[in-house]
């Protein structure tokens, strides 16, 4: 009598600049453990491991076609996907156009996550649907979240910490000029600031440098 197979764990990567992203991810996977192992969570760092699908948090990171899939593979062979607050259906397809093989909302639960991984180690491409729900402010964790700012002003002010300009913001996040003002207005007066080059010094003190670091899981 043959006995069934035990489904085995898709293995994964988690990828961002900001170590506190990667932790805040791996933290809400943790549940579904026997489903998903976290093997590696790499802040500015190739992929190491072998992996099935290294997961790809866009927060202050290329986004779109600007997205540089083989060196975030590194050399494994695995899929990629793409997780953001930013579904614009152009930004989605330009993703899947760079070599994503998914893209996921931050408004989905833990268990959607899961999901979407499982469905793209099988061999699917996971697009967002049309009404993927509210937006993800609590998904995860990012820098200034204990500060109050919310994920996408803490974005801009990363980028901000960066050197990008205003217009380059806007192509790095792809979201509107009008849309960026309207994020660094909020997030200096909740931060006490009134230039650029205080809300940069503020986000220094603040963990809004990138990181660089790697955690392999045992």
């Amino acid at each position: 009598m043959l006995l069934a197979m035990e489904p085995t764990p898709v293995r994964i990567a988690i990828v961002n600049d900001y170590e506190i992203v990667v932790a805040g991810i791996a933290a809400v996977l943790s549940p579904f453990s026997e489903r998903i192992t976290v093997v590696e969570l790499d802040a500015r760092r190739p992929v190491v491991s072998d992996v099935d699908v290294v997961l790809y948090d866009s927060f202050g990171q290329a986004q779109g076609q600007q997205i540089a899939v083989a060196e975030v593979l590194a050399n494994t062979q695995a899929k990629l996907v793409v997780i953001s607050w930013n579904t614009d259906h152009e930004l989605v397809a330009a993703s899947l156009r760079a070599g994503a093989s998914g893209y996921v909302s931050k408004g989905v639960t833990g268990e959607e996550l899961v999901e979407v991984l499982e469905r793209v180690h099988a061999g699917d491409q996971v697009t967002p649907v049309a009404s993927s729900g509210p937006e993800g402010d609590a998904f995860g964790r990012w820098p200034g979240e204990l500060e109050g700012l919310s994920p996408r002003e803490s974005e801009v002010l990363a980028l901000i910490c960066q050197g990008l300009s205003n217009q380059e913001l806007t192509e790095r996040a792809f979201i509107g000029m009008n849309t960026v003002k309207t994020y660094i207005r909020t997030l200096y007066r909740k931060i006490g600031v009134e230039s650029r080059t205080q809300a940069v010094l503020w986000g220094i003190d603040h963990g809004f440098t990138p990181d660089r670091a790697r955690y392999l899981q045992t």
